[in-house]
């Protein structure tokens, strides 16, 4: 039997925004905090019966609420005043300077709630060259150095869809400096500011690899060392159907394994080192690889350590069972398991703990402005429309004998 998710019962206030931000909140949704998103009013529509709204673009909802609010009303602003007296984490995902200007800077959160974890993020660093300017993951990874070093050789600087500096280096950082903060709280009493930045949390991930630009591992060249694509034995290899299989036999006893499969000369084992015959490794390679299906590749290698493996597509891990395509979360707890993000999961604590969402993990879920936030009112707070609250412009706020 297991007990409930980690972070159950922690209070997130998350202002909507681009990716990064709500991932961060998306962590601790699936974490089990109860997170309120708080979305632009639309009049006429937003917390209005019967009205037709549809979802938010926003796909990273899974496991919160929504409130709409107008942050240009002062009676919207009194709201959130309110509902930081006893929120434990604050999400603000804006250029610097946004939230300040309605009244809504750390400052004022700290003075009204002395617990509060204010956590934010920006792309650029906050006190940078750049700090003024609008970016994007691709941007921020240049600035950092790390785009500098993806790519193959002789090709321009390559950056890979969004997930480094958005997600792992702005969104995860995010989650990581917040629950740091959550864990000084417990012997502080008191909660602080939260900064983090696209730029910093790319580079940090990048660690390893910017060192490695000093030693032989990585002194190459950008495209021609071990692990970047110059080495022929860790590289994805074309196969007879159009699909691809990924290689990564670094050590000499996997490499062995690896050329034993494809079928080749066991003198290669011996010249595996010799950077001047990778270009005819790589043509020996790419040319046995075409020689047979991926599926045919896979009947040789699986269950062997020749670190060779299927190029699988999300499309094919979604259909087909008997992949590692049940979407999970990205850790497991054997007492206290996140939420699941599949359905109808056996081992919670493995696969996550719960009903799991709609979608498996393959499709957004989808949330529209104020769906499920009032709910959340009545949860948190014992709030209900009417008594506490009321509606104006589509927005919610506070009724006229306000609290503050």
């Amino acid at each position: 039997m297991v007990g409930p998710p980690p972070l159950k019962g922690l209070k997130v206030l998350e202002f909507a925004g681009l990716a990064p931000g709500p991932f961060a909140g998306l962590l601790l949704a699936d974490a089990g905090a109860n997170v309120l998103r708080i979305d632009r009013a639309i009049p006429g529509k937003t917390h209005t019966p019967g009205a037709k709204l549809p979802p938010t673009e926003d796909m990273l909802v899974r496991n919160k609420s929504s409130i709409a609010v107008d942050l240009k009303s002062a009676h919207g602003i009194s709201l959130i005043k309110e509902l930081a007296k006893s929120a434990d984490i604050i999400i603000d995902p804006f250029r610097p300077g946004v939230l300040e200007k309605l009244g809504l800077g750390p400052d004022v959160l700290a003075a009204i709630n002395p617990r509060i974890i204010y956590g934010r993020m920006t792309g650029f660093r906050r006190d940078g060259k750049y700090a003024a300017m609008a970016g994007h993951d691709i941007n921020y990874l240049a600035v950092s150095g790390v785009l500098s070093v993806l790519g193959r050789d002789d090709e321009k600087p390559h950056a890979p869809w969004n997930i480094l500096a958005d997600f792992a280096g702005g969104g995860a950082m995010l989650f990581q400096g917040i629950l740091l903060a959550v864990i000084a709280r417990l012997s502080s009493g008191k909660g602080q500011v939260v900064e983090a930045n696209m730029v910093d949390g790319a580079s940090y991930l990048t660690t390893f690899p910017r060192q490695a630009l000093k030693t032989p591992l990585g002194n190459a060249g950008r495209g021609k060392n071990v692990l970047d694509g110059g080495c022929p034995y860790y590289d994805t290899y074309e196969t007879k159907d159009g699909k691809y299989m990924a290689v990564g036999a670094l050590e000499p006893q996997f490499y062995a394994v690896l050329i034993k499969g494809l079928g080749l000369d066991k003198s290669w084992n011996q010249r595996r080192y010799d950077r001047a015959v990778w270009p005819e490794m790589k043509q020996q390679f790419e040319a046995t690889f075409k020689s047979k299906t991926r599926a045919e590749w896979e009947g040789i290698f699986d269950g062997t350590d020749a670190c060779c493996t299927p190029v699988l597509e999300y499309p094919e891990l979604e259909s087909q069972p008997g992949r590692e395509g049940d979407q999970r979360p990205p850790v497991g707890l054997r007492d206290t398991p996140m939420l699941a993000v599949t359905q109808g999961v056996t081992d919670p604590s493995a696969q996550g703990q719960g009903l799991g969402a709609p979608g498996n993990g393959y499709e957004g879920h989808p949330l529209s402005p104020g769906q499920g936030g009032e709910e959340a009112l009545q949860k948190w707070f014992g709030w209900s429309r009417g008594k506490d609250f009321e509606v104006e412009g589509g927005g919610l706020i506070l009724k006229s004998k306000s609290r503050l």
